[in-house]
């Protein structure tokens, strides 16, 4: 399997956009892990990479999206977006995940990729506007790597995100292969598609399509419209994990999980300090659907190292976690959250009425954290990664 994944990667991505992932995204991940880890050994708080929400503009209406886009549209200012790179060149963090909202419905996005020429973009997205120029466009800069968001196949995918919508992005998906840029699919797993997006069938269908990784979320019941009906019970949350590492040892493409460690354990990026999520007005957040800061990337100056290493709310957020669970606290203690948010008077930035009222609401369920059913990372290349290089935020050593 290794040796074919390989021959995938010398014949189906271009040598320029090759050399740009292995030299930004790797070596420059690993470097950034081994500064992020000398940085935790100091106290200091800031990690290696960022989630960051250019706009929460959008084409689409998918069902269970926390982004409210039918309010004030709200465009993350370039300025704040450079100091916000700026600060993490000086901390060797070079990599950052760019979404929305619909990112490529941000227009200076192809002046963020030109301007930082020593940076690695991967920017999440629904697919729909590869066109022919934009494409061009993405050999051209060659750092840059979109991930996809398809949830399943034709019908359960346009369930969720709209009549063809997976058509639409199949097609772009072609034009991506075609020009040889180096690309992934990001697959929400849900209580409705998780047999569906876990077997060979579907794993086989992105490679023919030319993409080179795939990346498995959890759904959460997170907005004005949570949508519980989407949430994963916990047998199949560890059927997806023997899934998973099954599907590793067949198919000739990165298989991408972003909750566990090397040894199987459960983890919250945000809870250890690897990555917080800026939302477009700036806010500087625990993670993607927590929309509630006491910071902003322009406190202090536009310094956002010191900002976020003095922030008593991303510190206290993680003590919060590591005393309650290993897992996602949205889904096992959301009224204790909600409780945490009050005690910092965090502003909320979600757009919606009342966010913190739409947490509160949960029914706290089981997330990832399968304590005493843990299942290790059983391929040398997988634990190797996720113990030493910068990879699908599992860098736990």
């Amino acid at each position: 399997m290794l040796m074919k994944l390989a021959y995938r990667g010398l014949t189906e991505i271009s040598v320029k956009a090759a050399w740009k992932a292995a030299y930004l995204y790797a070596f420059k991940g690993a470097l950034a892990i081994r500064a992020y880890k000398k940085r935790m050994k100091q106290g200091k708080l800031f990690p290696p990479f960022m989630f960051v929400a250019l706009t929460n503009t959008c084409n689409l209406r998918c069902h269970g999206c926390w982004v409210e886009k039918e309010g004030t549209a709200h465009y993350l200012p370039e300025v704040d977006l450079d100091a916000l790179i700026i600060s993490g060149k000086k901390q060797s963090a070079y990599y950052y995940t760019l979404l929305g909202g619909e990112p490529f419905m941000y227009k200076g996005i192809w002046d963020i990729f030109k301007r930082h020429k020593d940076c690695y973009f991967q920017v999440i997205t629904n697919g729909m506007l590869f066109t022919e120029e934009n494409v061009k466009r993405l050999v051209e800069v060659g750092n840059v790597t979109p991930l996809i968001s398809i949830d399943g196949m034709a019908e359960n995918n346009d369930m969720r995100r709209g009549k063809g919508v997976f058509e639409a992005a199949d097609k772009g998906m072609e034009r991506l292969k075609a020009a040889k840029v180096l690309y992934g699919i990001a697959t929400t797993a849900t209580g409705k598609n998780m047999d569906e997006v876990m077997n060979d069938l579907y794993v086989e269908h992105f490679i023919k399509k030319g993409a080179m990784y795939l990346w498995y979320y959890i759904f959460r019941p997170v907005g004005e419209a949570p949508h519980p009906e989407y949430c994963m019970q916990k047998t199949q949350i560890i059927e997806m994990r023997k899934r998973l590492l099954d599907l590793r040892k067949r198919h000739p493409i990165l298989l991408i999980d972003t909750y566990w460690t090397a040894e199987g354990e459960a983890f919250c990026p945000s809870a250890v300090g690897l990555g917080f999520h800026i939302g477009p007005q700036g806010s500087i957040e625990p993670c993607p659907p927590l929309s509630f800061a006491t910071e902003k990337l322009s406190d202090n100056g536009g310094d956002v190292f010191k900002t976020i290493n003095d922030s008593a709310y991303l510190r206290g957020f993680q003590d919060f976690v590591k005393k309650r669970t290993k897992g996602c606290v949205i889904l096992e203690h959301p009224q204790e959250l909600v409780q945490y948010i009050k005690s910092h008077g965090a502003t909320d930035y979600s757009g919606r009425g009342d966010a913190l009222a739409e947490i509160n609401a949960i029914t706290p369920r089981h997330s990832h954290h399968l304590e005493g059913e843990e299942i290790p990372e059983d391929m040398w290349l997988y634990r190797m990664m996720k113990k030493q290089v910068f990879f699908g935020m599992g860098a736990m050593g």
